[in-house]
């Protein structure tokens, strides 16, 4: 289906002046909806929004692609404005978008992603988007993609044939592909056919034949055939989440971030063609190169560990506020929580809610350690890391495998679950290597969950009364700290961290070991640590509010700070801020590294010092100012939060001042 076939001429408005992103989206839908390509007008929109909460739509180079399948929609369609003076969309690059397409889709297929795929190969043509941008009306418009699609694909009337490929040049002297690759992201569209088209206008001004695989969100397409990798002379592998390996065993490999895909493509050619790139083995997946060190041994624990933890946290999150929920009820019911181990339950409505947020909670250390061994081992770890993380809930041990009277290994001990029994099972993997290839069939089902079954409770029964130790030691440091009021250097450095890299590793760090302390509370019936626990949630929270507060403040009140943009923008990050999304303060931190992050750190600090001071407590692991009804001492803590929130303005404001602000 062609672009053009899609885009109405009345679904074109050239020159338009929108104030943000929501303005934008208003004007796109009302083009659609006057078009006649909507049957509820209101319910397609809802769908633009929720795709938008996802993640921006912006693409970078001043494009976005807004786009919902909807039961709304009455036929796939396009409705298409330029901005001359460009809207804030969140675009990862951080520039404005002056060319904004949205894209209706009806619930039955993927013509969203077809035509998202088409529009990505030719918007990566820089000279193309220009004369879009510049376009006078809406005739010169359609004429520009109607031109730019014919000569991109000027096999059209060959679609049937080879739909959803991209084209290939074959090597005119034997006729084979030399270089292969696969792209991906996270979320498998935008930067997934972008870093695809990048790699093939590379190789067409190489003169190197090329085909390129895209794993996105409607599956993988032009899928790599098994001629085509026995043939080739090597795979590019260019993404941001796991993508098939085993069937390059025996070929050079080389991996790397789906980024450089686009930005680097010619470079990743070459590491093909000059033979760079080692010999992939489907049981060694590390001897896969990547570029700029990004595999290094701390860099694969981080993503071992970040996979566990993506995994984890819905578990943690839904769990967590169904419990608090339920201590909630039963306060207000006037139930006394003082030594009272029934709390939570004594009313029926909170023993619900405290019931099924325990299950979804008992999740959390399984799938942890789970998500961890598999990342490490593949398949063949998830049943062993599973296992693991469940022992160490329990706290298993020889004496006692019904964990009757043991004290549980907890957190720690499914970290240590998840990294050991996943190595344990790569190297068992490596063993069965040297049994007969007639055994093959039985590993997966048979060898593997069995062995690895006997591994890891051996393993975790031996493990977890030393872990039980540690667990105590810890407990008996945070009572500590918490009498000798040293409790507030933990809360200082706490939200610091949330602020510092804002949802990088620092930050990640900060929020796991808060969410890790949640479970500690759970798991013990001691006041006195359960309040240290639930402090330490409560400053983690409050640091990762600060920073999009902070900043909001001061693009506010300091305006001659901060250029027209920053200061329409600046006003979302209230929003953000009072919902914990710390990310809100990603852009101006990448604008103003020196000025932005210093001065939040400082605000974060400061909040999560107040919030230890006064007491305040947290038992949900996320929400922001929306879960207020489960914080200790909530208006003390909205204090902290305010204190936190200007310290950070006012050194933000400080350290820029006006005559610092971009022109």
């Amino acid at each position: 289906m062609r672009i053009t076939d899609l885009l109405k001429k009345q679904a074109i408005e050239i020159g338009v002046s929108v104030k943000d992103k929501s303005e934008a989206i208003e004007k796109l839908v009302s083009l659609h909806d006057k078009c006649g390509n909507l049957k509820d007008r209101e319910a397609y929109k809802e769908g633009i929004l929720k795709r938008e909460e996802m993640g921006t739509t912006a693409i970078g180079m001043e494009i976005a692609i807004p786009h919902a399948k909807s039961e709304a929609v009455k036929a796939p369609a396009l409705s298409a404005i330029t901005v001359p003076d460009g809207v804030d969309y969140g675009s990862p690059d951080g520039d404005p978008c002056k060319l904004v397409f949205m894209i209706a889709a009806t619930t039955d297929g993927d013509v969203h992603l077809e035509v998202l795929a088409r529009m990505m190969q030719m918007l990566m043509d820089m000279d193309f988007t220009a004369k879009l941008k510049a376009a006078k009306n809406a005739d010169e418009f359609l004429k520009l993609i109607d031109e730019k699609e014919t000569e991109k694909f000027p096999e059209e009337a060959k679609k049937e044939e080879k739909s959803d490929k991209v084209e290939l040049s074959k090597d005119e002297s034997d006729g084979r592909i030399r270089v292969l690759a696969v792209t991906a992201c996270p979320t498998g569209i935008a930067h997934t056919y972008m870093a695809a088209e990048a790699l093939n206008k590379a190789a067409e001004k190489m003169g190197i034949t090329i085909k390129v695989e895209t794993n996105g969100s409607g599956g993988a397409k032009n899928v790599l055939t098994e001629k085509d990798i026995k043939e080739c002379d090597g795979i590019i592998i260019a993404a941001d989440k796991s993508v098939e390996t085993a069937r390059f065993d025996g070929k050079p490999v080389y991996s790397t971030k789906v980024a450089d895909g686009i930005h680097k493509p010619e470079e990743l050619i070459n590491k093909i063609i000059n033979g760079e790139a080692p010999v992939f083995h489907a049981d060694k997946k590390a001897e896969a190169a990547s570029s700029d060190g990004d595999e290094s041994f701390g860099r694969k624990l981080y993503k071992h560990l970040m996979n566990g933890v993506s995994h984890m946290l819905p578990f943690v999150v839904a769990g967590g506020i169904f419990i608090a929920i339920a201590f909630l009820i039963d306060a207000a019911s006037g139930v006394e929580a003082a030594g009272n181990s029934a709390f939570g339950t004594v009313n029926p409505v909170a023993a619900w809610f405290k019931t099924i947020g325990g299950y979804a909670f008992n999740f959390m250390l399984p799938l942890l350690a789970g998500f961890i061994a598999m990342s490490i081992a593949d398949r063949p770890g998830l049943l062993v890391g599973i296992v693991g993380g469940l022992l160490a809930s329990n706290g298993a041990t020889f004496a006692d495998p019904g964990a009757g009277k043991t004290i549980p290994s907890g957190f720690l001990g499914a970290l240590l679950a998840g990294f050991l029994a996943g190595l344990l099972m790569k190297l068992f993997e490596k063993l069965c290597d040297h049994l007969p290839h007639a055994l093959e069939g039985i590993k997966p089902v048979l060898l593997y969950p069995l062995v690895g079954l006997g591994i890891v409770g051996v393993m975790m029964c031996a493990v977890n009364p030393v872990m039980a130790i540690i667990n105590t030691g810890l407990n008996n440091a945070l009572t500590w700290l918490s009498d000798n009021n040293l409790g507030l250097f933990l809360g200082c450095i706490l939200g610091a961290m949330m602020s510092i890299d804002m949802g990088g590793p620092f930050n990640k760090a900060a929020y796991v070991f808060g969410t890790g302390m949640l479970t500690t509370a759970a798991a013990t019936t001691d006041a006195g640590v359960q309040q240290v626990c639930y402090q330490v949630m409560a400053s983690v929270m409050i640091g990762g509010m600060v920073p999009p507060i902070a900043i909001a403040l001061s693009t506010t009140i300091f305006k001659k700070c901060w250029t027209p943009d920053e200061r329409k923008n600046g006003i979302v990050n209230f929003i953000m801020g009072l919902s914990f999304i710390t990310e809100g303060a990603i852009p101006y931190a990448a604008s103003y590294p020196l000025k932005v992050i210093p001065s939040c750190a400082l605000g974060a600090a400061t909040a999560g010092t107040l919030s230890w001071l006064f007491g305040c407590t947290l038992m949900a692991p996320h929400g922001g100012i929306f879960v207020i009804a489960t914080i200790g001492n909530p208006f003390m803590y909205l204090l902290a939060l305010v204190i936190g929130s200007v310290v950070g303005a006012l050194m933000l404001s400080l350290l820029k001042r006006p005559k610092n602000a971009k022109k």
